[in-house]
């Protein structure tokens, strides 16, 4: 049987966008995948669905399996001939216990390599405006363990680390704070020297509690710091007021539920992140093409006879793009065909085969859209490409002006019904999240799926009067963007923050 290879990827701090491009290209080829606890849901969602999922849990005095099991079970899926990834918060190497997970491989010839991952020493300080070197105040680093073991005292050489008078950072060290901070006193570090705990670093739920060596203790207990948290000691921690660009993101800390299909969620949910919202994944429809679609392959086949080719949504791009691929055909199948947009995400998704839409109307509706058509007084007929259940507001339009056209449903909408555990916990959190919603399917798939749950809380934040409409008319809260634009959405989510405050 054909050797198979370990490759351990650290998944970074908990922000996703820290993972490395390496890292996600491991776990997108993986057949297999073990992982901690602290490894994000965003991150998982990148692992392939027919991949295993292994999940070993590790936290403190607390394994789910003990490290000899996770050493074994990366053995043994490497000799069942798979591609398995060790998927590890932080850095695997960097008191991540990656170098005993390798010694079994290596005492048994398997391949194996090693993704290094954005450490939360330097990320969860920098999230926290807190520059680990600066010329100014400090010319070392040092990365030191906090953690315990159990009956026995710390085993840090606090006399050496107070003389290189360098910014400290310790990991894993929650529960030794105290005895830190009493261990550098007593070393004869300043009472007054700024320091700091950063717990859950780099994700929206970050907390910097800023003090000094001597106040830390009583600071983190006011406050019930828990792991995970990393503390920084040393004269670079003043910088952090005015230096903290997290907690100042438009989003911070803000839940918000994003119902997208799953292909479709990363825009959105990563430029959510990317202002501070704590964004879950709940994809709540999904496109499916209709194969076979016998009345598309006879109209591309006859495309010479239409003058425009119409599409409402990305989908309907992916589609025909999909089956111009099966058939051995690309878009110059297409001819000299005008092509229709129902708005700037469409034409994006054109853009990416190379084409580009001729006509998008200034309201990304369907109405819009066959009015803007009727204006271009096309002098053939007209081929639409869209969803089984799609609006006729498109081809109303068409009709009171008398234009010929075919309206083919190629792809039909499909309500999923993802695990619903963890929305409805965030539904009863105070104060209840956000809800975008993107078409008037994904407010019905949502509600579906979530049957029996209190909605009545939630902000709704549509993205046009169609979506609107539909969550209303199961009585959600509602906000709307003032275009059908993907900056539009987002725009009103960040201006309506108070009314869910």
């Amino acid at each position: 049987m054909k050797m198979g290879k370990v490759v351990l990827v650290g998944a970074g701090p908990g922000d996703p966008g820290l993972l490395t491009i390496k890292g996600r290209q491991a776990i997108e080829q993986a057949e297999v995948v073990v992982y901690d606890r602290l490894v994000s849901q965003a991150i998982l969602n990148l692992i392939p669905e027919d991949a295993e999922r292994i999940n070993v849990g590790k936290e403190s005095a607390n394994h789910l399996v003990p490290q000899e099991g996770i050493n074994r079970i990366l053995l043994e899926q490497a000799l069942e001939g798979k591609r398995v990834v060790r998927l590890k918060g932080g850095d695997p190497f960097l008191f991540g216990r990656g170098g005993e997970e390798l010694e079994l491989l290596a005492e048994h010839g398997v391949p194996f390599e090693e993704v290094p991952g954005i450490t939360s020493a330097i990320a969860a300080a920098a999230y926290a405006g807190i520059p680990v070197t600066h010329r100014d105040y400090c010319s070392s680093l040092h990365i030191v363990t906090g953690h315990q073991r159990a009956g026995k005292p710390l085993d840090i050489p606090f006399d050496a680390l107070v003389n290189t008078k360098g910014t400290l950072v310790f990991l894993m060290g929650v529960s030794a704070l105290e005895n830190i901070c009493e261990g550098l006193l007593k070393a004869g570090m300043e009472p007054d020297m700024p320091a700091a705990v950063v717990e859950k670093g780099t994700t929206p739920a970050q907390r910097p509690i800023l003090a000094t060596l001597a106040t830390l203790p009583r600071e983190a207990r006011a406050r019930q710091v828990k792991s995970p948290a990393i503390i920084v000691v040393g004269r670079v921690c003043a910088l952090s007021p005015q230096f903290d660009w997290f907690d100042r993101l438009a989003l911070k800390g803000r839940s918000v539920i994003v119902t997208r299909p799953k292909e479709r969620a990363g825009t959105l949910a990563d430029r959510l992140r990317a202002l501070g919202a704590d964004v879950t994944e709940f994809p709540c429809i999904r496109t499916v093409p209709m194969e076979p679609c016998t009345q598309m392959e006879q109209a591309v086949e006859k495309i010479d006879e239409y003058q425009w080719l119409v599409f409402t949504s990305p989908a309907g791009v992916s589609t025909l793009m999909a089956y111009l691929d099966r058939i051995h055909r690309d878009v110059r199948a297409l001819g000299r065909i005008r092509l229709a947009a129902i708005g700037p995400g469409t034409d994006r998704e054109l853009r990416k085969h190379g084409l580009r839409a001729d006509l998008i109307p200034q309201v990304y509706d369907g109405a819009h859209l066959g009015q803007a058509l009727c204006d271009a007084a096309p002098e053939g007929r007209v081929l639409i490409l869209r969803a089984q259940w799609g609006s006729p507001a498109l081809t109303d339009a068409l009709e009171r002006c008398k234009i010929s056209y075919d309206d083919i449903r190629c792809y039909e909408t499909e309500y999923t019904c993802p695990e619903t555990e963890q929305v409805r916990t965030l539904l009863e959190q105070e104060p209840a999240p956000v809800v975008t919603f993107t078409s008037a399917s994904t407010v019905t798939g949502f509600v579906s799926a979530l049957k029996g749950a209190d909605l009545s809380g939630i902000t709704a934040a549509c993205i046009g009067e169609q979506t609107r409409a539909e969550a209303q008319k199961h009585g959600l809260h509602t906000i709307t963007a003032e275009k059908a634009t993907m900056d539009a959405l987002i725009q009103r989510i960040v201006e309506g923050g108070s009314q869910w405050n």
